[in-house]
């Protein structure tokens, strides 16, 4: 687990912490490039449509599936949804690439109760021993 600043410079910082996870944990290239971009689009998320001031990842290794959760602290009130953009959008496409790239993703309340825990989950493709 770890917590960062909402900031957008904190993105790739995030995206750093969990490929070197990752890669201590023996996973391959493919899952680790996967999970990046996940964590990427999530993070981003958090930062852009919440007025949080922290935000916090945490890494779950499942065996066969690795788990990638994202928690802002709820001051956004839209529930994450994959949309549809017009060719000419820069953006709206996060959530429908964590869609793509994810065996399944949601969001949960965060426990405290307030925040927003947006979760996906990833095949861990580890490589054979």
């Amino acid at each position: 687990m770890f917590r960062l600043p909402a900031l957008s410079a904190s993105v790739a910082d995030a995206r750093g912490r969990i490929r070197a996870r990752l890669h201590e944990w023996g996973l391959c290239a493919e899952t680790r490039d996967d999970a990046s971009l996940v964590v990427t689009e999530l993070f981003t998320n958090a930062v852009r449509h919440t007025d949080s001031e922290k935000i916090t990842c945490v890494l779950h290794d499942a065996g066969s599936v690795v788990r990638v959760e994202v928690t802002d602290q709820g001051r956004g009130d839209a529930v994450p949804a994959a949309g549809v953009a017009r060719a000419d959008e820069e953006g709206g496409r996060g959530l429908l690439l964590v869609s793509v790239l994810s065996l399944a993703w949601g969001s949960d309340p965060a426990e405290d109760g307030t925040g927003r825990v947006v979760w996906a989950e990833l095949d861990s493709h580890r490589p054979p021993r």
